[in-house]
């Protein structure tokens, strides 16, 4: 067999291969919540900035800077690294948010002190044999239009503004500069869930990025999202070759598995949901890289668990399914999300932690209004939403507006929006009249030892013990 380039793990042919020539499939998760927050994750409303700012407002500079410092360090640290070892996981997806490295005030101009938690995670995971793909999930002006990109609109501004696409080829520029001797960096993810309306945009702007990564670092895998939330792949027509070292994501998301999601094996909004439904979305969202016979990579997956025993027995079931379907074609997978508040998480603050202790209410309120997009069933106040619904549809019965059509639409808007913002108020007034020592406790919450690990789902992923590293010490950057 071949032997890797420069002793960095590649794509090549259907595999990834390591720098000694064997294959290797990555099996990890996406620190989610982490680098790049997310109302689900830690339980606030609306999106990190409008967050961030009402907390800054409540707590002061000094104290919101040290709050979420301590967050972000307890959030990921060697334990964390340890336990995904122990569980014989080798990868981790890391979702970063473009605010970390730039401010929208100076831009342009990269932030030296951005990178700390970045690398303090890489080199932390690579101790432990496990590489990191290094994904930007937050991009100035937007993506796409959902709360996961920081967005506090329904409009991905991004693919209308050359500015804001400068910014981000030079960002990363400045990336796949600091981590092209990374050995233990697996490549760059450069833009998460894309979702150009136009589909103009998005092919034409890869190729421009590929070109500008891989001039600074010809070493690293790219793995390049698909249009339409990593769903639509025809934009990489634009490639006269298709380049080298390159992975086409998909991200697998089964509805049946979602907060609305019905019975498995069974109907979810009138479409009926089955292992075989699953192999056949699969398959449709990995056939461009099948037909390149390039690594499968699936960036994202994985059911929302309820917290009722029967409904999560059967979330269970998808996920089994699911991973038996990746591994009959060989794909490589990181599995969404590794740590939160109780929805998708191997491991979840517990109930008892005094992050839980003071927001569990507040958490349950934004659930019962449906404002969080992916933790709630997107009913709300059935009252207000239904009205609403049937207005739209009945005045404008052709109305099917991008991406995910009109009942999606409405309750993105009404919900993830209008509703979303009074309650950025509630979650930071809640810190209100905190000490030092509380806010510290708060923060800590997060931390391995203050968590509690759903058995059956780190059973699930488990891979049985950590392969031995292949990289000697010698080898490491």
């Amino acid at each position: 067999m071949s032997q890797s380039s420069d002793g960095y793990l590649r794509a090549a042919g259907p595999r990834f291969l390591d720098p000694h020539g064997a294959a290797v499939q990555l099996r990890g998760v996406g620190i989610g919540g982490w680098l790049n927050m997310e109302n689900f994750v830690t339980g606030y409303a609306g999106t990190e900035s409008l967050m961030r700012a009402a907390v800054r407002r409540v707590l002061g500079q000094e104290r919101y800077e040290s709050f979420f410092d301590r967050l972000l360090t307890g959030f990921f640290d060697d334990a964390d690294a340890r336990f995904l070892a122990a569980a014989g996981l080798n990868a981790v997806r890391i979702p970063i948010h473009y605010h970390h490295f730039e401010d929208d005030a100076r831009p342009f101009e990269i932030k030296e002190e951005g990178f700390r938690h970045l690398d303090r995670v890489i080199d932390l995971c690579g101790r432990q044999g496990i590489y990191s793909v290094i994904d930007l999930h937050a991009l100035p002006g937007w993506q796409n239009q959902r709360w996961h990109s920081d967005n506090p609109t329904h409009l991905a501004t991004f693919w209308q503004h050359r500015h804001f696409q400068d910014r981000v080829v030079r960002l990363w520029e400045a990336i796949a500069d600091r981590y092209k001797d990374d050995r233990w960096v697996a490549g760059y993810n450069p833009v998460n869930e894309p979702a150009d309306e136009s589909r103009q945009v998005v092919g034409p702007f890869y190729r421009r990025l590929v070109e500008a990564i891989r001039a600074v670092d010809p070493h690293h895998t790219l793995f390049l999202d698909g249009n339409t939330y990593s769903t639509e792949f025809d934009v990489f027509d634009v490639f006269d070759e298709p380049p080298a070292n390159t992975v086409y994501v998909c991200h697998d998301y089964a509805m049946a598995g979602l907060a609305y999601g019905g019975p498995y094996p069974g109907r979810t909004r009138g479409v009926w949901q089955d292992r075989d439904v699953l192999e056949k979305k699969f398959l449709q969202r990995t056939e461009f890289a099948r037909e390149l016979d390039s690594p499968i990579w699936v960036g994202e997956f994985g059911p929302i668990y309820s917290g009722d025993p029967a409904v999560d027995e059967q979330r269970g079931r998808i996920l089994a399914d699911q991973l038996d379907i990746y591994r009959r074609y060989e794909a490589s997978w990181s599995l969404w999300t590794y740590k939160d508040i109780g929805l998708q998480g191997v491991v979840y603050a517990s109930p008892d932690s005094p992050y839980m202790q003071r927001f569990a209410d507040f958490v349950a309120k934004k659930k019962r209004l449906g404002a969080d997009a992916w933790g709630s069933d997107g009913t709300g106040p059935a009252e207000v939403t239904q009205a609403v619904q049937d207005l739209i549809a009945r005045e404008f019965p052709g109305f099917d507006p991008y991406p995910w059509g009109r009942w999606d639409f409405v309750r993105t808007l009404l919900l993830t929006i209008t509703v979303a913002q009074p309650l950025v108020e509630e979650y930071a007034a809640l810190f209100e009249g905190l000490g030092d020592d509380e806010l510290v406790a708060l923060a800590d919450s997060f931390a391995l030892a203050n968590c509690v690990v759903r058995e059956p789902l780190r059973t699930q992923i488990a891979q049985g013990p950590a392969a031995p590293n292949r990289l000697r010490e010698a080898d490491r950057p």
